[in-house]
């Protein structure tokens, strides 16, 4: 099993994936950029997981959007 995110990391996310939906995409490497441009975090290991939590978000939104059609 994986690890749970503290509650800091997943309200920061779903906070910037609310007022900028358009700017992540299910790639890490892109939402890493991303959440450097627009949060301001010190720390590398919580921009990382930041971006990663945005990334299962946008991923899972869209295995859900495919078996809705799919259905």
């Amino acid at each position: 099993m994986g690890r749970v995110k503290p509650k800091y990391i997943k309200s920061l996310a779903e906070k910037l994936l609310e007022t900028y939906p358009d700017r992540f995409t299910d790639s890490f490497e892109e939402n890493k950029k991303a959440v450097a441009e627009l949060a301001e975090i010190p720390s590398k290991t919580v921009r990382n997981k930041v971006a990663g939590y945005i990334t299962r978000l946008i991923k899972r939104r869209k295995a859900q959007e495919k078996a809705e059609t799919a259905a």
